[in-house]
């Protein structure tokens, strides 16, 4: 009878407890009510801080943040959608609410940082709370209400361990829940997990760095006016501006077609500073007055008004590497667009609709422009298009990388080779079952993949009998049926690496010769582009996200079964079937590549992949880029083109990495990046190091791990920068290489492994893991210089 009574009687005592250990603060009560203030100074109140001495936001925190925060805190998987990339980002806070729920049944409301509120009172009605002090100022309140102080605070008194692995307090799985407390929350979060400080999982700021922060935080988080734009930005601009808004149809038309295809991207006017980048936006208002974005989930949604007007709105946030790819923009990329649409004869009657069943089908949409001139602009800068598909805000690219190898090459049709006033017959008579799910948007339902995957097999099947209507009776596909880049354009031959969730494109055939390869027509292109850019909505539903999945394996079989046409008939099956080992998982592919039409390309040999591409760099000359001296070493020496000596000798000690294959490769991640120590800082040479995973297939979209096949996997490795996301940095002195790749080659066991990673690899627990991060960082400007941002440390491995 005693027992219930005690019983009850500890919980109330061990409840009580409790609520004192997390018990808030009472803060409206100690320092008044919340609301947002305004963090951007004038240039007067800049001018005033500056004659003070306080902290500089730009000078002294921004360098800080960008370093030790931005790095993992700068896209939409930015932890608790935290970003940090700019006093806007900082000011907006974080939120509890997802991006990324590939089980959700219906579409969450757009958080797109600049774009779906204008201002912190409205993002605080969108559900985002503040990590700043937004009640009454003063040094002792400004620190008190501010989860970023609290957050710096807590690395401060927990630091990291500083040598060996991380133990499981630390959760470091890619999908894990996150915590995001709010200042009142904060006592709970700090008493369960007292070593999550930030940054997270990493050593924490030094007491320099930290003093900083604290200081401007305690001043009151003030940022100064942004830079003015460059002298010569604002007539460039204008110039631009008139040029996308004409007034006829045409002129309409042409820039919508631009838009839809630009608007993802990073816009650099060739010759200015390398720090200014563009969006191409629609505004409610006219050039020269300030821009008032059309807050539009896909670029083809109804723009809501009758009048709009194309912009170029300034990039204001850091630049990270994750979502940044160049295109630039110039008097002969004008000229070149007039080549394209407005010098051919052809007449735009009517402007098309922006009703979804329209808009999201552009061979609906864009079928009074040229057929050849659509092509032609996305050939002249394919690698910029086909990032499109891998890059980008959405930062997880789950959709698009799982249907995909670790590495392929890609090659493009050879436009207006192939009978174009047919393909253009063709392509207009069934444009209905060119229709891509975004027609639907994020109405369609978990099944609704259906119904755009029997259009997909209509097509293939219908471009199929097509082909063999076509061409004559054993006459195929030859060298003249690719794209020879006009001789000179690198993006001709493209190599697309997966790592995981992310991927990334580089000009030229990089690499030992792949398992699979794409040819790439209009057909492809234009779809690839609507499906994974201008038609997928990172917010949408389940539904949606199935269908994207879907559509994309008949994209990637499309791009294949092209390939196959330029192999020999009798071995296409068969490298087919090499492919798609086993179960093909939800829906069995059927090949279709125009069996009863041999191949014009004679072949000496069996390895028909190798020799394809041997004949295909000689068809493109300058166009392939230069040759892959260190992959594709065929008989020494193989000296790459414009290295030094220094260079040339490191190049030969890893080429004998390259020979390393499937369970030899263990102990290295996915990607990692090498810095190759000479003895001269400044010349110490970076190389990435990439593990291309072998499946058995990718047609089925779960239990991709299944089908993994260890054994078969292989290295690619690239001077410079491949990536986004490294998962481990590698310090080597250049006498030690032979010991580093003989590690690599025999550690197995948990003993080698740890002697492995102690000795050559920077483990996050590491002190000078930040160090290398800013080493290897102001490197990837130097070697990419434009195209180069900020790498991302959110996939860096605990080894």
């Amino acid at each position: 009878m005693m027992k219930r009574p005690l019983i009850l009687l500890c919980f109330m005592v061990f409840t009580g407890c409790a609520s004192l250990v997390y018990q808030a603060e009472n803060y409206p009560a100690l320092y008044g009510p919340s609301e947002p203030k305004q963090r951007r100074l004038t240039q007067e109140q800049a001018m005033l801080d500056r004659q003070r001495n306080r902290v500089s936001f730009s000078r002294d925190v921004k360098p800080i943040l960008d370093s030790r925060c931005v790095v993992c805190h700068g896209c939409y998987d930015a932890p608790c959608q935290l970003k940090l990339g700019s006093i806007e980002g900082i000011d907006r806070g974080a939120t509890k609410r997802k991006v990324y729920d590939f089980a959700r049944f219906k579409a969450a409301e757009p958080t797109r940082l600049f774009i779906d509120a204008q201002d912190t009172a409205g993002w605080r009605q969108k559900e985002f709370y503040p990590i700043l002090n937004e009640r009454r100022d003063g040094k002792e309140a400004n620190l008190d209400n501010s989860v970023l102080a609290k957050l710096i605070r807590l690395k401060r008194e927990h630091p990291l361990p500083t040598s060996g692995k991380l133990d499981q307090d630390y959760d470091l799985e890619f999908s894990r829940d996150l915590l995001c407390p709010t200042v009142e929350e904060f006592p709970k979060y700090q008493r369960q997990h007292p070593q999550w400080g930030m940054p997270y999982a990493m050593p924490g700021l030094s007491p320099k760095e930290e003093a900083t922060l604290l200081q401007w935080l305690q001043e009151g988080a003030k940022a100064e006016p942004l830079p003015p734009l460059s002298s010569e930005s604002g007539p460039t601009i204008a110039k631009w501006e008139t040029y996308l808004n004409g007034p006829t149809f045409k002129h309409k038309l042409v820039s919508r077609y631009l838009y839809e295809h630009l608007f993802i991207g990073h816009l650099h006017f060739q010759g200015h500073p390398e720090h200014e980048f563009y969006r191409l936006v629609r505004s409610k208002t006219a050039p020269g007055i300030p821009i008032e974005e059309i807050q539009s989930v896909r670029p083809y949604d109804d723009p809501g008004t009758v009048n709009f007007y194309y912009r170029l709105r300034p990039q204001t946030e850091t630049i990270v590497d994750k979502i940044h790819f160049v295109y630039e923009l110039s008097d002969r990329k004008m000229q070149r667009y007039d080549e394209l649409f407005f010098r051919p004869n052809y007449q735009v009657t009517s402007l098309p609709s922006y009703r979804p069943e329209v808009a999201a089908n552009p061979f609906k949409t864009f079928i009074e422009l040229p057929l050849a001139s659509k092509y032609r602009f996305l050939l002249d800068d394919a690698e910029y298009f086909v990032s499109g598909f891998i890059k980008g805000p959405v930062c997880r690219g789950e959709i698009a990388t799982e249907s995909i190898r670790d590495q392929f090459w890609v090659v493009f049709s050879q436009p207006g080779r192939f009978y174009p006033e047919k393909v253009a017959k063709a392509l207009a008579d069934n444009n209905q079952i060119l229709a891509l799910p975004g027609e639907e948007g994020d109405q369609i339902g978990l099944m609704g993949w259906t119904k755009f995957d029997v259009f997909g097999r209509q097509y293939l099947k219908k471009k199929d009998r097509f082909i063999d209507l076509l061409l004559a009776k054993d006459q195929g596909f030859g060298l003249e049926n690719i794209w020879d880049g006009d001789g000179m354009n690198r993006n001709a031959a493209l190599t697309i690496f997966r790592h995981f969730d992310s991927a990334t494109v580089t000009q030229g055939l990089i690499g030992d010769t792949p398992l699979t390869a794409w040819v790439i027509d209009y057909p492809i292109f234009e779809r690839l582009h609507y499906l994974l850019v201008a038609g997928f909505n990172v917010y949408g539903t389940a539904g949606h996200q199935v269908a994207s999945r879907t559509y994309m394996d008949l994209l990637r079989q499309d791009g294949e079964d092209n390939f196959l046409r330029f192999m020999p008939g009798k071995q296409r099956q068969a490298i087919y079937n090499s492919w798609y080992q086993g179960f093909k998982g939800l829906r069995t592919a059927e090949a279709l590549f125009s069996i009863g039409h041999e191949t014009r390309i004679n072949y000496r040999g069996t390895d028909y992949k190798q020799e394809f591409f041997d004949q295909v760099r000689q068809r493109l000359g300058k166009a392939a880029g230069f040759v892959d001296s260190i992959n594709q070493c065929r008989q020494e020496p193989c000296d790459r083109a414009g290295a030094t000596p220094l260079q040339q000798e490191v190049d030969r000690k890893l080429r004998k990495l390259t020979k390393l294959q499937g369970l030899e490769l263990g102990a290295l991640p996915e990607m990692s990046l090498l810095r190759v120590k000479t003895g001269d800082p400044e010349g110490d040479l970076v190389y990435t190091l990439l593990i291309d995973k072998a499946y058995s297939n990718i047609s089925k979209m779960v239990s991709l791990g299944s089908r993994r096949l260890p054994k078969n996997d292989r290295i690619t490795i690239i001077p410079g920068f491949v990536g986004s996301y490294p998962n481990f940095f590698f310090s080597v002195e250049k006498n030690r290489l032979g010991e580093f790749i003989e590690q690599i080659r025999t550690a197995k066991t948990d003993s080698n492994l740890e002697q492995f990673y102690s000795r050559f690899g920077i483990r996050r627990t590491n002190p000078e893991i930040w160090h290398y991060s800013d080493w290897f960082n102001e490197q990837h400007k130097k070697y990419r210089g434009l195209q180069a941002g900020l790498l991302d440390l959110s996939r860096y491995e605990n080894l």
